[in-house]
This record gives C-alpha cells, sequence and structure tokens, in this order.
C-alpha cells in the first residue's frame, strides 16, 4: 500500500513539474523567426554557397584537385599565344575554360577549394538558399565559352601544337646537322 501511495505522488510530483516548465515558457515572448520576411545575421566567415569570377579563373584545377567530394568538374583548351590574356590579379590565362560547373548537391561547404586559388576567383557568398525541385538544378555552370565555339579553340590548338612540334623537330634536326 505504502509504494503505492508513493507511485501515486511521485506521478503527481512529474505533472508539476512539468507544468512548472510550460508555464514559465507560457509568458515569455516567442523567438520564432519569420523565415522570408525576417533572417538572421549569419556569423562573418561563415561558409555558403560558392560562386566563381570565371573572367579571373587561370584554369589551374587547384580547386578541383583540393575537392574531397569531387563536386567541381573543369574542362580546358590550351589558349594559343595570341588568346593568352592577364586575369584582374595579373596572372598569365593560358587555358579556355570550356566547362566549370560545381555541383552544389554534392558540396560539403568545407571552403577548401577557394584557400589554393592563385587568383582568389572561387569565392564563398553570404548566399545560403540553395533550395531546388530537382537536385540538377544545384549544377551550376560558370563557363562562358558557347559550346559551338569549343571545336574552333580545339582545333586552334592542336595546329599550334602540330607546329610547336615541328619547329622543335627541325631545330633538333638543324644541331645534329652541325
Amino acid at each position: 500500500m505504502r509504494q503505492y501511495l508513493l507511485n501515486i505522488w511521485n506521478a503527481f510530483w512529474t505533472v508539476l513539474v512539468g507544468m512548472r516548465l510550460t508555464w514559465r515558457h507560457l509568458f515569455i515572448p516567442a523567438v520564432t523567426v519569420q523565415y522570408p520576411d525576417e533572417r538572421w545575421t549569419l556569423p562573418p566567415n561563415s561558409r555558403m554557397q560558392l560562386f566563381v569570377n570565371i573572367d579571373d579563373c587561370i584554369g589551374c584545377r587547384q580547386c578541383e584537385r583540393a575537392c574531397p567530394v569531387e563536386c567541381i568538374t573543369i574542362d580546358l583548351i590550351k589558349a594559343v599565344p595570341e588568346d593568352e590574356r592577364e586575369a584582374s590579379t595579373g596572372h598569365k590565362v593560358r587555358f579556355h575554360v570550356t566547362k566549370f560547373d560545381i555541383d552544389m548537391a554534392k558540396c560539403c561547404y568545407c571552403n577548401l577549394c577557394t584557400i589554393p586559388c592563385p587568383t582568389e576567383c572561387i569565392y564563398m557568398t553570404p548566399s545560403y538558399e540553395d533550395a531546388a525541385p530537382d537536385r540538377f538544378d544545384l549544377i551550376y555552370h560558370f563557363a562562358k565559352i558557347p559550346p559551338e565555339k569549343i571545336p574552333e579553340l580545339e582545333e586552334k590548338a592542336r595546329r599550334f601544337e602540330e607546329e610547336e612540334a615541328a619547329k622543335k623537330t627541325k631545330k633538333k634536326a638543324a644541331v645534329a646537322a652541325n
């Protein structure tokens, strides 16, 4: 009988403790953020969505090598000397970037790809709203070269390489003849 009354008292006491907590929070203003209208300010070094300034990309592929989940895909075509240009940082751009895709569905937001970039053309933006109805909409394409122009650039690079190889063999033959 004593154990029975003790169990009733414990049940009653537990309800009182729970109700005390409920009553305490009942009179505290809500902390809910009305999301589309209000947004929290995020810490200064928050890691968010990646962005690439493709005009400054020199095609070094450092970001692609550094990515632990391989979400960055880069395709390059070697530029001929007359097509070479300078990035805003002063680095020579010796490649045409025909494909620079980042699959944000795979990205783990580790920020490792931004560190080795010599021109700092890849960086994290403060945007964190990456919702999409289809995961293929989370693949961002940054290359500006149209697909129709790629065969022309490849042919130009191939011809330049052949000319350079012919010059080298001609030079070797001239050295061997002397």
